[in-house]
């Protein structure tokens, strides 16, 4: 029991527990990312890229929240306003990798849009925690 409070409950700036952590985080953000995406795609006939980057910004706002939350506890900016701001700055340069991978995966490639995003999710992961960890948390 003292695992799973350690692990799900208790406040921790612990690498790998915040790393777990944050990958529930990221699989929140991505259902509602991914969920949007096809609803986006294939229930209003949305462009890709287009359906794409707006379901990216609802999955981003989903991070921001859960993760200060949840997963850090604490910033290294005084101001809220500030830490959102480069929240979404990391989120952006998130947003244009994803964008890019998705457009080059399957306008390039010619790997179905579905698993451009499975392979932009994972790279775009490894950059959003590490980052948000080295410049925003403590």
């Amino acid at each position: 029991m003292d695992f799973v409070k350690a692990t799900f409950v208790h406040n921790t700036q612990n690498f790998w527990v915040q790393f777990l952590r944050y990958g529930f985080v990221a699989a929140i953000a991505l259902v509602v990312d991914f969920g949007l995406l096809i609803v986006f795609k294939e229930g209003l006939g949305l462009n890709y890229i287009v359906a794409g980057t707006i379901s990216f910004i609802f999955g981003l706002i989903t991070n921001y929240i859960l993760s200060v939350y949840w997963v850090f506890h604490s910033s290294k900016l005084s101001s809220k306003k500030n830490e959102f701001f480069f929240f979404g700055v990391i989120g952006l340069v998130g947003l244009l990798l994803t964008d890019f991978i998705l457009w080059f995966c399957t306008s390039k490639l010619g790997i179905y849009y579905v698993i451009s995003k499975v392979i932009a999710v994972i790279i775009v992961y490894c950059w959003n925690f590490g980052m948000r960890k080295v410049y925003l948390f403590n």
